[in-house]
């Protein structure tokens, strides 16, 4: 959400639409039940505004609340429906991965950069490697994964820096790379090396090695990831197996994504 002074200025900016659909962001698969508190905390809004938002949308059926704290209600996925329904791009992606998975026999997904977040967009699981459940639409942080670092890696230099500039990043794991200058090191080394390959800083006993996927110009559409377990799959492995039958398939991939 743009700062109160950037939205003050903007006439046509309407301040409480976007603290509504902040506060539906604060939810996640982590916490999908929150209090007035935790809602404020996370979007920055008063307690007052917060509790406001949540009361409006509990009024118009987007979430609930069981005396302890809200939820959202599965209105809410109709939100994004419009976007799923008429977005060609996952359906595109969709029998690739489902390719490279069953090649693997590991799950594979897509991804794209919304703001600091990796948003997934299509997603061939094989069996649930990760605590957290994935699945169409979930966001996970860009800076600790390896969707987010290609898709970082390929931002224009304007937008890498101002992400960089105002990164918060917390520790997941205690692998969990933080400071800023070794993030950015590794973003440039992403970029220049084409992959990504993150250990166990999203979880402890994921690997997750990603590539970018590009239209016929050049430009990168999305990110394509394989993610295993470290015990099974060492990083050289995932180096010299799955990454050529990845770049195999990204290149199969490029005349359908223009």
């Amino acid at each position: 959400m743009p700062a109160d002074g950037e939205a003050a200025a903007d006439p046509n900016f309407m301040t409480s639409l976007a603290r509504g659909l902040a506060v539906i962001r604060a939810f996640s698969d982590r916490e999908p039940r929150l209090s007035i508190a935790d809602v404020a905390r996370a979007t920055g809004l008063s307690r007052a505004a917060a509790r406001r938002c949540l009361y409006t949308l509990e009024r118009l059926g987007y979430a609930g609340s069981d005396g302890r704290g809200f939820f959202l209600r599965p209105k809410v996925l109709a939100l994004g429906h419009a976007f799923l329904s008429g977005r060609s791009l996952a359906a595109t992606i969709q029998p690739s991965l489902e390719r490279v998975s069953e090649a693997l026999h590991e799950s594979c997904s897509a991804a794209v950069l919304d703001e600091d977040e990796i948003v997934y967009i299509a997603r061939a699981a094989t069996k649930r490697i990760m605590s957290v459940g994935l699945s169409i639409g979930s966001r996970l942080p860009a800076y600790c994964t390896s969707l987010g670092r290609v898709l970082l890696a390929h931002l224009p230099e304007a937008e890498r820096e101002r992400y960089f500039a105002t990164l918060r990043a917390e520790a997941l794991t205690e692998r969990t790379v933080t400071d800023p200058v070794a993030l950015r090191r590794i973003v440039e080394q992403t970029r220049v090396r084409g992959f990504a390959l993150v250990d166990q800083e999203l979880e402890i006993g994921l690997r997750s090695i990603s590539i970018a996927l590009r239209n016929p110009a050049g430009q990168v559409v999305a990110a394509m990831n394989v993610s295993t377990q470290a015990q099974r799959v060492g990083r050289r492995e995932m180096e010299s197996r799955f990454l050529p039958l990845m770049r195999a398939a990204a290149e199969e991939l490029k005349p359908a994504l223009g």
